[in-house]
């Protein structure tokens, strides 16, 4: 059934013309915080069109986000008429949390606040059949769609790799280019391959009533330019916009939002161009220039004051980052003083760097300066990592690896997924080919050629073709009672999960099919057996705590929710009391006082693929987002020698180094091991606990 739009709820307006509507009564500018600076202030309070907020890093952009959505609502908007966007769900829920805490318990409704991604499933569930969806689509996963891509290219060898294809698919989604654009511009026979696998995908997709994660933006931006009408009520639903972190937006989540806020321009983006990491994945930095060009009425404010770092942090950051082209310029200050000079360390090789990184860090906690959960490392490339690990398990020394495999990517909670999914959607192919014989049910290759042939002569899904008669026919005795069982034991579920409940329909479902026993009997390791069926258990855990609060929810909702949930499970463990290690994208957005940035080398940092053009841009940037998540004490190391591809290689120092202000730096070469302010009492009670730990003693 179809969401039922809201009645227009309007309230008691001044002035004259559409964006009176949303200005703040002027008695109702009390309502902002009086702690914000004059430019957040101002940030907040201007409602008359459209704004641009240039937010450096640490100047309070979540603030004033969250201050402003409040602040409208004071001043009389509709809650449920305000949508704010960002990227993950974890910013998603602070800015929800925050804006909670604003408002307190007397606010009727809630403002609508969600990643880009939710915002498109929003606009496809509501409005599923204008684009030719049927109720209960699937969202197809990285993993889902490289299946399909997989299974395409079986039967037709183009001259690509699926997970390169992959790639390019979803960066054609990204800029807009559907497959007939993308097969006009191909440059090649491979890429001519790829348009062709591209517009398969799409049919196929169609086919299976399913969407990938670009689709969640793609198909709202087709429907929505296609039908004038469902624009112009998304828009009304939508009275005010916001969106946060507006520099990493690709071309088709810049569309998105410029469709929505209609061209008033009634929204407010918040970005900064100096924090720009993502290219690579089609975020696009130019969207900043372009809304000035969309929208030439558009206000920009910068927040150029810094709460977060020390003065010398932040003075080379400046310096740094001043080499690049701006579109904006700005200058980070603070009022917090000058703080600890910057350590620049040269060490003989990349074991020398580990060695001197965790004893700074043990040094730091030793000498009271701060817990080891204060403290990060970060680098370029995930596999600088695996030196630091080994070092601090040796000292005994607790951390936390960002970045870990994701708990969605398991194989035994991808299983339950794909059954979950094939009760929401019969027509999920991909899912039914997973678990067809997980538990191994006797349904063979050739049985399944069978029934795809059958499928395809009669235009059915595979489901659809296991009940169908010339199965009896075509299939002997023993396979044709397993089809049938098999499609029973998913018709039977997925007519419990129709009347409700789907929580309770999946825990059925994982014990009549006894799955727990099936990884107990193939997992000839009964630890690892267990922790799967954990992990087993923790999904079905997951659904109970989303179905509880939301008693009518459909199966084909809950899953939607779990399909957009952060692939980044292990960085929402605890990691409290731990040293953080991180690459530089995955330390976006946090803060340390204590902060390692290693391997600042030729080849590292900047990548080696970045060594010359555009891309050294965002190796700088890269750099100066490094060096901003410090607060209290900035350590950059390199090394003079490091080991490649089993061979010891010269490295010469980054030539963002050069960049620094040489005033701001103490430089530390080989040799000079121990720094002026470590005296020999702290060196030797250092020494000593050290000794203590790797031996054992408490």
């Amino acid at each position: 059934m179809r969401e039922r739009a809201h009645p227009v709820r309007w309230t008691k307006v001044m002035g004259a013309g559409i964006l009176a509507r949303f200005a703040i009564p002027p008695r109702q500018v009390t309502a902002i915080d009086s702690a914000l600076n004059p430019r957040q202030r101002a940030a907040v309070s201007y409602t008359k069109g459209p704004l641009l907020v240039l937010a450096g890093a640490g100047s309070g952009k979540t603030r004033v986000i969250t201050q402003k959505i409040a602040t409208l609502i004071a001043g009389g908007m509709d809650p449920e008429r305000i949508t704010a966007v960002t990227f993950t769900n974890k910013a998603a829920t602070e800015m929800q949390e925050r804006v909670g805490a604003l408002l307190g318990s007397t606010a009727a409704g809630e403002p609508r606040i969600s990643t880009f991604h939710r915002l498109g499933l929003r606009i496809l569930r509501r409005d599923f059949d204008a684009l030719g969806y049927r109720s209960g689509f699937s969202i197809f996963d990285a993993g889902d769609s490289l299946a399909l891509l997989q299974e395409l290219q079986k039967r037709d060898s183009d001259d690509a790799a699926t997970e390169q294809a992959q790639w390019i698919i979803s960066a054609w989604k990204s800029a807009l280019v559907d497959p007939a654009r993308a097969l006009e511009g191909a440059g090649d026979a491979i890429e001519a391959g790829v348009a062709r696998l591209y517009a398969r995908y799409q049919r196929s997709l169609k086919a299976y009533n399913g969407v990938d994660f670009d689709d969640l933006i793609l198909q709202p931006i087709t429907l929505l330019r296609k039908k004038p009408e469902i624009l112009a009520a998304w828009r009304e639903r939508i009275r005010y916009l916001l969106a946060d972190e507006y520099q990493d937006t690709n071309l088709a989540q810049y569309e998105l939002l410029k469709l929505l806020a209609g061209e008033t321009g009634r929204f407010t983006v918040v970005g900064d161009d100096d924090q720009s990491i993502y290219t690579w994945r089609g975020a696009n930095p130019e969207n900043l220039n372009q809304l000035a060009a969309d929208y030439p009425n558009l206000k920009v404010i910068k927040l150029e004051q810094n709460y977060r770092s020390s003065g010398n942090i932040l003075s080379a950051a400046n310096r740094l980052i001043a080499n690049n082209t701006h579109l904006f310029d700005k200058k980070l200050w603070s009022a917090n003083g000058p703080g600890d000079q910057i350590r620049v360390i040269a060490l003989p090789d990349e074991h020398a760097e580990v060695e001197r990184v965790v004893t700074d860090l043990f040094m730091w906690r030793l000498k009271g300066r701060g817990d080891y959960g204060d403290c990060a490392v970060l680098y370029r490339g995930n596999h600088q990592a695996r030196l630091f690990e080994q070092a601090l398990r040796t000292r005994r020394i607790p951390y936390h690896l960002s970045g870990g495999r994701s708990f969605f990517d398991r194989a035994e909670v991808r299983d339950v997924m794909a059954y979950l999914r094939l009760l929401a959607n019969p027509a999920n192919d991909t899912a039914l080919l997973r678990i067809v014989n997980t538990p191994r049910r006797e349904i063979g290759a050739t049985t399944l050629e069978t029934i795809t042939a059958i499928a395809a002569a009669n235009e059915l899904g595979l489901l659809e073709a296991m009940n169908d008669p010339s199965v009896e026919k075509q299939l002997p005795s023993r396979s044709r009672t397993a089809v049938r069982r098999f499609a029973e034991l998913i018709g039977e579920h997925s007519e419990a999960a129709e009347r409700g409940a789907p929580a309770q329909v999946a825990r059925e479902l994982v014990d009549e099919i006894d799955y727990p026993g099936w990884l107990r009997r193939s997992n000839t390791d009964a630890a690892l057996a267990e922790r799967r069926i954990e992990n087993v258990e923790a999904l079905l855990d997951w659904f109970d705590r989303i179905g509880k609060p939301n008693p009518d929810i459909s199966l084909a909702e809950l899953l939607a929710q779990m399909s957009l949930q952060e692939r980044l499970e292990d960085d929402d463990e605890a990691a409290d009391g731990q040293v953080r290690l991180m690459t530089l994208h995955a330390a976006k957005g946090l803060e340390f006082d204590h902060v390692h940035l290693v391997g600042v080398e030729e080849g590292l940092l900047p990548h080696q693929k970045n060594l010359e053009g555009p891309g050294v841009d965002e190796e700088r940037r890269l750099a100066y987002v490094g060096i901003t998540r410090a607060r209290r004490q900035l350590v950059i190391t390199y090394s003079l020698s490091r080991k490649r591809f089993g061979s010891i290689v010269d490295c010469m120092p980054s030539r963002f180094l050069e960049e620094l202000p040489e005033e701001l730096l103490e430089r530390v070469e080989p040799g000079n091991e121990v720094s002026s302010g470590e005296d020999l009492e702290t060196g030797n009670r250092a020494l000593a606990e050290m000794r203590a730990l790797l031996a054992g003693k408490p």
